[in-house]
């Protein structure tokens, strides 16, 4: 069967959105304080772990939880649209093999061991070096039931990779289906869909129904930001249809008020069923099928989708009103714009670095006699600080590192 053509309906020639690009920074900077904070949470088990811990960090990252990776996911679904547009499915897939199997790759067999081994070296009783650990990290095995993470072993892992790594697996699929799926299928199935945006709220409403009732019946799954796998491959999907016709980028920014108010309301409401059962002992509210957590995920899966069309839809409102007054446009030599041209292809670098470097402050900070701001703001400083000096020094100068962390060129 012949390859299938990605084709524009109601789409100008694609502009570059740089307000999807400064969410992606966003998101990525936002990690550092995530993950810090999970020094310091009771529930989580994170590499390393401050004795004195609260539950206070949980409603906190849940505010974070519920928007972020989701963003992140249809934010990379509308960009492979106009990859595929330009390169076809083969050309696709050989991209993404390069800008994310090379990082992946790279980084597992250099910088992911390291948390790994901290946690062990968290045990008074553990002498092993580094060196000594690693050939256990990598006594790995195939293991097919956990797709899309097919290598496994009792210390490997791909750590917070997993974003790449899914990522990377969703978009070898999509090439796959679109190059036997008959050519007609996706305008039909676009066309119909575009046409049901015209009501108000259906933007929120159609694409919430599915991602609420995975998250409900499959669950959520804690190593991955608190979503189910499948949940961030409807999101990957859903971002890869929204780019195809203008259509659904209007009804987003239309409904983007609605959708926050919404967005709001679901957490709200779904936010103290998970409370109530994380006191619960024995209770998982992440997994059980209970009548309170199967209607609390449901809720968040909602507030979810509502939380990125709104994100989405006002940062494209912004976008619409600026382009309208281009003399209110800053000076192409101004802070903004200078910091925007560093952080932009800085996204994927900062993001494969920055974890390894948390743990590694935070393994030596969590030993000081402080209070836990103190320590926390401290982890979050210097984590900072060198994930950024990191990529700057050792990543964006040379072509070589260029390549291995995924940048172009």
């Amino acid at each position: 069967m012949a390859e299938a053509h990605i084709e524009v309906a109601h789409v100008p020639q694609p502009e570059r959105r740089t307000e999807l690009d400064a969410i992606r920074a966003l998101v990525v900077v936002g990690l550092v304080f995530f993950h810090s904070a999970l020094v310091f949470d009771t529930r989580d088990d994170y590499y390393v772990k401050n004795a004195e811990t609260t539950d206070a960090t949980m409603i906190v990252a849940g505010l974070g939880m519920v928007w972020a990776m989701p963003t992140l996911f249809l934010v990379a679904g509308l960009g492979s649209w106009h990859s595929l547009r330009r390169r076809g499915a083969a050309g696709f897939a050989t991209e993404r093999l390069l800008r994310l199997g090379v990082p992946l790759i790279f980084a597992t067999l250099t910088i992911i061991p390291v948390p790994q081994w901290l946690r062990l070296r968290a045990d008074p009783a553990y002498h092993e070096s580094y060196l000594q650990f690693l050939p256990r990290f990598f006594d790995i095995h195939l293991d097919l039931s956990d797709f899309p993470f097919i290598v496994a072993g009792e210390h490997f892992e791909t750590g917070h990779l997993w974003f790449v790594e899914m990522l990377l697996a969703y978009a070898l699929l999509l090439a796959l289906a679109l190059r036997w799926l008959p050519r007609d299928l996706g305008h039909r199935i676009r066309d119909g869909l575009a046409v049901s945006m015209r009501r108000r709220g259906a933007v929120l409403l159609l694409p919430a129904i599915p991602i609420a009732l995975i998250t409900a019946l499959h669950g959520m799954e804690e190593a991955f930001a608190g979503w189910s796998r499948w949940a961030y491959l409807l999101f990957f999907l859903y971002g890869f249809v929204l780019a195809a016709d203008d259509r659904f980028r209007t009804a987003m920014r239309r409904d983007a008020t609605l959708a926050l108010v919404a967005g709001l309301v679901f957490f709200s409401i779904g936010t103290p069923g998970f409370l109530a059962m994380s006191g619960t002992p024995g209770a998982d509210p992440l997994a059980d099928m209970t009548a309170l957590a199967i209607g609390s995920r449901v809720l968040f899966g909602a507030a979810g989708w509502c939380c990125v069309v709104a994100i989405l839809g006002l940062l494209d409102r912004r976008r619409s009103a600026r382009n309208s007054t281009p003399d209110v446009e800053p000076h192409p030599l101004g802070l903004r714009k200078r910091l925007y041209g560093y952080l932009a292809p800085a996204v994927l670098p900062l993001y494969i670095l920055h974890q390894p470097i948390v743990v590694s402050v935070a393994y030596g900070v969590i030993r000081w006699d402080a209070p836990m701001v103190l320590k926390y703001l401290a982890i979050v400083a210097a984590s900072l600080t060198l994930t950024v000096a990191a990529y700057d020094l050792l990543v964006r100068r040379t072509r070589p590192t260029r390549f291995l962390f995924g940048m172009r060129d």
